[in-house]
């Protein structure tokens, strides 16, 4: 199960996955001094919250795809990401996009190297069942698609 499936419906993964951190550097550069503090919506996390969240994310999910090519059977470790951005401290330098970015390099690399029986290898996430590496490599890229959006209405103003 993916539950971003609507967001990747018909899209190369890949792809994906390489354009967004250009989309998102954009993104960043047009919020100003003050738009990375600005929500997407009321009460949701702000553009700079769902960049370290994103960052988070890359850590998690690269660890995930190595550890699934990896290790027969692999279950996958559930997060919550509320609480992990509860405890995530603000950088006011930006350094949640640089280490969004610098991580997404090394995980493309990896992604790009897996053959057609990695790809097809199985693991467990334990709210969503049995899936492929290749179905997590699109949930990932439908994750970012999901997000790529909530920037673009924080950047918006809307």
């Amino acid at each position: 199960m993916n539950p971003y499936s609507k967001w990747i419906e018909g899209k190369d993964p890949l792809a994906v996955l390489a354009a967004t951190p250009g989309r998102i550097r954009e993104l960043v550069s047009r919020f100003g001094p003050d738009g990375m503090n600005r929500p997407y919506a009321p009460g949701k996390w702000t553009a700079r919250q769902v960049i370290a969240h994103l960052a988070q994310c890359e850590m998690i999910f690269g660890t995930r795809f190595r550890q699934a090519v990896t290790l027969e059977g692999y279950v996958v470790q559930p997060f919550d990401q509320d609480e992990w951005m509860a405890r995530e401290p603000v950088a006011a330098d930006g350094g949640e996009l640089d280490a969004l970015l610098a991580m997404r390099e090394w995980n493309l690399a990896f992604w790009r190297s897996l053959s057609t029986e990695e790809l097809g290898r199985k693991l467990t996430h334990p709210e969503r069942g049995e899936m492929t590496v290749n179905l997590l490599l699109e949930t990932v890229a439908g994750h970012d698609l999901n997000h790529l959006e909530q920037l673009e209405t924080a950047a918006a103003g809307k």
